[in-house]
């Protein structure tokens, strides 16, 4: 960057982060990478689902007089870029996110899609590198296609060699039904016996991480008699 060496760090988020909140954990991140490389940083989130990010302010601010904190780093959305022009730029390491970004008005996200495969396939490229961007394309597309309609247009067997981003396309499945098993599990609580957000429970709940124990909290919490009651049958649950 203007003949200087600098550090930049990409965080993707394929949902909004609950355990932590954004700003609060790219303070931590931000701060290691200073002290571990001494290099000028750009940090960046990059939210790959539409709906995600919305809420992301951009910095972490701690206004106490006198010792006041600012951290700023860059909010990237791809719902929000212009796909058309990313498409027509051919560059491969970006074409496989194109079917997240803005697409031209009338053109659904299936046919969208299409499109981001056919100027794929038009690319002066090997067969492998191509076969390549439409691997990464077809994983990430996942977030917001059905399988069904990735396989009719990516065949089976690009996508087969692929098993890493496999795993990543799953993680970021799990991670999404643990978001919606959470916040379901939460809004029981809330209606039934008002918890609030700043009660330690919620935050404890907040943590947990695998998704069928929530759905088990998730029929307890209809179940019981008292948030009391719920408190106590975690306890014994752990």
């Amino acid at each position: 960057m203007g003949g200087r060496e600098v550090l930049v760090h990409c965080e993707l988020q394929t949902t909004d982060s609950t355990e932590l909140a954004m700003p609060r954990r790219m303070a931590s991140y931000m701060g290691h990478c200073i002290a571990e490389y001494d290099l000028p940083l750009l940090s960046h989130v990059l939210y790959l689902r539409p709906e995600a990010g919305r809420g992301d302010p951009g910095h972490y601010i701690q206004e106490d007089a006198g010792y006041e904190v600012v951290i700023r780093y860059k909010v990237i959305r791809l719902s929000t870029l212009d796909g058309v022009a990313y498409l027509a730029s051919g560059n491969p390491g970006v074409l496989p996110f194109t079917p997240l970004m803005g697409r031209p008005a009338g053109v659904d996200v299936d046919a969208w899609l299409g499109r981001c495969i056919a100027a794929t396939e038009a690319l002066s490229a090997s067969r492998m590198a191509k076969d390549a961007v439409l691997g990464h394309m077809g994983v990430l597309s996942s977030l917001v296609c059905d399988d069904s309609i990735i396989y009719s247009l990516i065949s089976e067997d690009i996508m087969n060699r692929f098993p890493l981003l496999e795993s990543f396309r799953q993680r970021g499945i799990e991670q999404g039904g643990r978001e919606c098993a959470i916040e379901d599990l939460l809004d029981v609580l809330e209606i039934r016996f008002g918890l609030t957000a700043s009660d330690p429970l919620a935050a404890h709940l907040g943590a947990i991480n695998d998704v069928q124990q929530l759905k088990q909290l998730h029929r307890a919490a209809i179940q019981v008699a008292s948030l009391e009651a719920f408190r106590l049958l975690l306890e014994e649950a752990e």
